[in-house]
């Protein structure tokens, strides 16, 4: 995680596809535990936190990331827990950004 986490974020510009099978799994292995991959399509993980105060802090700070790097996942929260999404709208899939913005997103739930 801690090396994927420490690469650029840049965004996918569109005209590649999707990452798919043997080269999606490489960057797979790369983060750290409790991301899924959905369907080959995008990334999901639910993080748990001990109030809702908690939880809609590290929200706020997962979008200041999001902004700071243009890449924006989906977000839901509620009392004791986040859930984030990841995946490229430009491609309708996964790009190496998302998983480097995953482990972006670990490391601030880890600091």
């Amino acid at each position: 995680m801690s090396d994927l986490a420490n690469l650029q974020c840049v965004p996918c510009q569109g005209g590649v596809p999707p990452l798919k099978g043997a080269e999606l799994n490489t960057w797979f292995e790369g983060l750290g535990n409790g991301w899924e991959v959905v369907e080959e399509h995008h990334l999901k993980k639910r993080f748990k936190f001990p109030d809702f105060e908690t939880a809609l802090v590290f929200v706020n700070r997962v979008g200041e990331i999001a902004e700071e790097v243009g890449h924006h996942p989906d977000i839901s929260f509620g009392w004791g827990f986040a859930e984030v999404q990841i995946y490229t709208h430009k491609i309708n899939g996964l790009h190496e950004a998302d998983f480097v913005f995953a482990a972006k997103v670990d490391r601030l739930f880890l600091s």
